[in-house]
């Protein structure tokens, strides 16, 4: 996963702005690419005349400077406002050392379980045609409070969960034992978590099941579909490479790296998939997208992209990352003026943490 890209994420969203703790894995593969630059003299030679313009062509960064940003933290703002008030996009960009294919693999390599700070559980790998046995290590969950509370939903099939009425009939209440998540509850999610994989590895992201459980039926191609139809000059940037992936449509010509993970999102246990798609493009380019098809609460969806160009600054081969991280919640569409507010801020600051700690272990 490219988060292994974001791996991660991600994560990702809010309700509050004070409780949002969306980290998103946004977190594994977490690490995008944009910037540009306006040449700065002689102290900076850029590998490409594009990037800089390219970046600025579909980006709200009309204007990076490659030395300065090569310098300095993680450039972080709001994404552009969008009409759908479930909907919320956040951008950002960097400067990292070596190759965008260097970068590509330090993002498959990142693990954000190892900082506890984004609140990601439980993470592995998927293969292909999974079966429950590849969601065992939810019986190593730890026994806290975001667990506990994700266990409570389960067992009395709360309305919050985002299941479909089918896969609701198929959970048995019967006691059992186990760690902190039961065993009962462990056996539902790891079916359900295992039937979905392989829908999406059939069908993309069409073939997943409605949130339909209780209430209006939601779809998670839908929503990631008009999240970018919201960011048209974004669309058009990917549109090519999101062609043949599963994100918003049918199964794709590329071969998607699949994951799950237990993580916190506003203090509730989540369990969610993921699916990590990169491919490479003239002169050394790079693109990637990590998708958080399914979410058993939280939020709908969450789809982070990557842009990644070659430059050269102060005679050092370096990658302009650029990351666009966008999300659906049903908790955003209650939420206005400086509610809304804080939860870009915290959605914008998470990012940036994320980032941070990937560029950390990436540089040692």
């Amino acid at each position: 996963m490219i988060w292994k890209i974001c791996n991660h994420q991600e994560q990702m969203l809010l309700m509050k702005p004070e409780t949002l703790s969306f980290q998103r894995h946004i977190s594994r593969r977490a690490c995008g690419l944009l910037f540009l630059v306006s040449l700065f003299g002689a102290a900076l030679t850029i590998a490409r005349a594009d990037p800089v313009s390219e970046l600025a062509s579909f980006s709200i960064f009309d204007k990076v400077d490659l030395v300065q940003l090569a310098k300095s933290d993680v450039k972080t703002a709001h994404g552009p406002p969008m009409r759908n008030p479930r909907f919320l996009a956040a951008q950002s960009c960097y400067v990292a050392p070596g190759s965008p294919a260097q970068q590509m693999e330090a993002l498959r390599r990142w693990d954000p379980t190892r900082h506890r700070e984004l609140k990601v559980f439980l993470h592995s790998d998927l293969p292909s045609n999974p079966s429950p046995a590849n969601f065992e290590k939810l019986k190593n969950a730890p026994g806290n409070a975001s667990v506990r509370s994700f266990v409570a939903a389960t067992q009395k099939l709360s309305s919050d969960l985002q299941i479909s009425r089918d896969e609701a009939k198929k959970f048995s209440g019967a006691a059992g034992g186990g760690g902190a998540i039961p065993a009962p509850v462990a056996a539902f999610w790891a079916d359900v978590l295992s039937a979905r994989t392989k829908s999406f590895v059939s069908g993309g992201m069409s073939a997943q099941p409605p949130y339909d459980h209780a209430g209006p039926s939601i779809r998670a191609s839908d929503e990631v579909n008009g999240l970018l139809r919201e960011q048209e000059k974004i669309r058009r940037q990917f549109s090519g490479f999101l062609g043949a992936t599963g994100i918003g449509r049918g199964a794709g010509s590329l071969r998607p790296e699949l994951y799950w993970e237990l993580l916190d999102v506003d203090d509730q246990g989540v369990v969610t998939l993921g699916a990590s798609y990169s491919g490479g493009g003239a002169g050394g380019t790079s693109q990637a997208a990590d998708v958080l098809y399914y979410a058993s609460g939280g939020y709908y969806v969450a789809l982070t992209l990557f842009q990644m160009w070659p430059v050269t600054v102060d005679g050092k081969a370096s990658t302009l990352v650029w990351r666009g991280d966008m999300v659906s919640a049903a908790s955003l569409g209650s939420l206005h003026g400086v509610e809304r507010l804080g939860s870009e801020s915290v959605m914008m600051k998470n990012i940036t943490k994320a980032v941070t700690l990937f560029r950390r272990d990436s540089s040692r």
